[in-house]
């Protein structure tokens, strides 16, 4: 062998063995959109509803360009609920969400969804609407134990919806402007108390509109795409993207009116579609799309009432029972869409039940890190199912639990359903109902046959009955 030849096969086998250490030289994890709107239905896109009288077509064309999700549940019926379980991968009735308004209710010792993924590589960003409290002690002080403090590296957004003062803005860990001026509470002529242009009174920040809420927050999530990309950062990103709509308010802006044939609410969810859609044409324009696992859901059930399907036509809940708050399945059965391209079958479709819990372990699965023992102790993977692996013949959750928006708890077990107790639960009257003497005490319904759950078969399957309660009891009691 020549000299010459030699010193080529090492400077090749150098090269070779730089190529595979290089990070920067790697295959990189995939980015990761996670996008939430807020009080979307069930039967409100075309995809879960091919009745639907709002057209989305670009939050359906993640559906044609990936996987539909037919059983999926936010970890809760409300929106403070679901958001701590899909950060934290824990029942949000272990833990005490509810007390959003004075405090931050993710503990520091938890690891979080975008603190897992920071740890692993990834650049995290949030934008919109957080719900999860902050330590606030002051709107000149630092806001602790909100989302820069739970693993994000950039915030920019609210504290909690645009009808729940005081409404000011919040970047990173410090409010933009103080909520010093005071804004008269709204309702809308024709629709329900909680319904339409709906705020209430308190304070706002001067110069902050609720309409220009929505608009703003799209555009600073372009900006964090397009930063990223600009940057040719080594790291992925991962951008959760929490929209307040088409939560109330509804506030369509006037190149959406009158658009759906579903009134204010129609319209409004239009425009948050087309929200959608230029986030997606900013990944587009900044050549991620390829690279990037998008996450699409809803954080529970709408707000539509049974007078407002018979005078528009349009069944928000498509075809389920109830609505947000309630344990009926409106209340927390949500569409749930994912794109991969190259891994996840475009158009594809499971039945598989999954909850919000289950986010932060199935991304763990696709970056091929291990979660810490104690870390979303209520999470289930489904990674196997998002690759086409044959899964579908068995089912990677068999239980699910949760409670409703007064506290009624609710089990399922595959397609059985135990609510304890009677009436919705929730904001669907009757929330309550006394058992009669005689009668049931609870429901059970058999979601496989009676989706609608229209036939409470409690009293005909006590055996049944004391099986799911005993499996609950020990869920409940076993953290």
């Amino acid at each position: 062998m020549s000299t010459r030849f030699r010193a080529v096969s090492v400077l090749l086998s150098i090269f070779a063995v730089v190529w595979m250490a290089s990070p920067s030289l790697l295959a990189k994890m995939p980015h990761v959109l996670l996008l939430l709107v807020d009080d979307m239905g069930y039967g409100d896109l075309a995809c879960y509803n091919r009745h639907s009288k709002i057209e989305t077509p670009h939050i359906n064309g993640l559906a044609e360009s990936g996987m539909r999700f037919t059983d999926a549940h936010a970890a809760g019926p409300l929106c403070h609920v679901s958001r701590y379980g899909l950060m934290t991968g824990q029942y949000p009735f272990r833990a005490q969400p509810g007390a959003w308004r004075t405090r931050a209710t993710i503990d520091s010792s938890q690891l979080t969804l975008p603190g897992f993924l920071k740890q692993h590589g990834y650049h995290t960003a949030m934008v919109g609407k957080w719900h999860l409290g902050f330590d606030e002690k002051g709107y000149d002080r630092r806001l602790g134990g909100g989302p820069i403090d739970r693993g994000f590296d950039h915030y920019f957004g609210i504290r909690a919806s645009t009808d729940i003062p005081p409404y000011f803005y919040i970047r990173q860990d410090r409010v933009v402007v103080p909520p010093t001026s005071h804004i008269d509470a709204n309702q809308s002529e024709g629709w329900s108390p909680i319904q339409g242009a709906f705020w209430r009174e308190g304070g706002i920040a001067p110069g902050l509109e609720l309409k220009d809420v929505l608009p703003r927050f799209t555009r600073e999530a372009i900006q964090v795409i397009h930063r990223h990309s600009a940057i040719a950062s080594e790291e992925s990103l991962f951008l959760y993207l929490a929209y307040p709509a088409p939560h109330t308010p509804w506030l369509p802006s006037p190149s959406f009116v009158g658009k759906s044939a579903a009134g204010m609410y129609g319209d409004f969810t239009m425009m948050v579609d087309h929200m959608v859609g230029e986030v997606l044409q900013a990944l587009e324009d900044a050549g991620m799309t390829e690279d990037t696992l998008v996450i699409f859901s809803s954080d529970n059930g709408p707000v539509w009432y049974e007078e407002d399907v018979n005078r528009l036509g349009h069944d928000s809940s498509g075809g389920l029972r109830g609505m947000k708050a309630d344990a009926w399945e409106a209340g927390h059965r949500v569409p749930f869409l994912i794109r991969w391209p190259g891994h996840v079958a475009a158009g594809s479709t499971t039945h598989q039940l999954i909850s919000f819990t289950d986010v932060l372990p199935t991304l763990a699965s696709v970056v091929e890190q291990p979660l810490p023992e104690a870390a979303a102790p209520d999470g289930r993977n489904f990674h196997s199912v998002l690759v086409g692996e044959p899964a579908e013949t068995r089912s990677l959750r068999q239980t699910l639990a949760l409670a409703s928006g007064n506290g009624k708890m609710t089990f399922r077990d595959g397609p059985w359903k135990l609510i304890q107790g009677l009436g919705s639960g929730g904001f669907s009257k009757p929330a309550n109902l006394p058992a009669r003497q005689g009668g049931p005490a609870g429901q059970l319904y058999h979601l496989g046959r009676d989706p609608g759950e229209l036939v409470n078969l409690y009293a005909f399957e006590p055996q049944k009955v004391a099986e799911m309660e005993a499996m609950l009891a020990t869920e409940l009691t076993n953290p």
